[in-house]
């Protein structure tokens, strides 16, 4: 059983916004370090989003869409939430599956929700 969330939860679009700009950007740090290699590119954005979630609650990709992570009573997530939800992220299937009060798995997992701020 999962708690209530009290924050609302961002919409479809709006995350994929943060999803897109968070992967341009990895790949093009990737890119310029390494060469076009997927899995470097991967291990970026992992790393990224991580590090970003774990103390600031929000990737750039959230913070250009206006978007943050948060616990379902609004506080921020810490690392450990970070990174279950980093590691669900990566794995892809638990990001697309989403329950009906809008949150995917991996959120679920790790007890966190991406609500709008702007």
């Amino acid at each position: 059983m999962t708690a209530p969330v009290s924050v609302p939860v961002a919409t479809l679009g709006r995350r994929l916004v943060g999803l897109a700009v968070d992967w341009a950007l990895a790949s093009a740090i990737s890119a310029g370090f390494l060469g076009y290699e997927p899995m470097a590119t991967l291990a970026v954005f992992a790393l990224m989003t991580w590090l970003m979630v774990a103390t600031l609650g929000a990737t750039i990709g959230h913070v250009v869409a206006g978007l943050a992570v948060r616990t379902p009573a609004g506080g921020l997530p810490g690392p450990v939430r970070a990174l279950a939800r980093t590691v669900g992220l990566c794995l892809v299937i638990p990001a697309v599956v989403w329950g009906p009060d809008g949150r995917g798995l991996h959120d679920v997992w790790a007890g966190t929700v991406v609500t709008r701020v702007r």
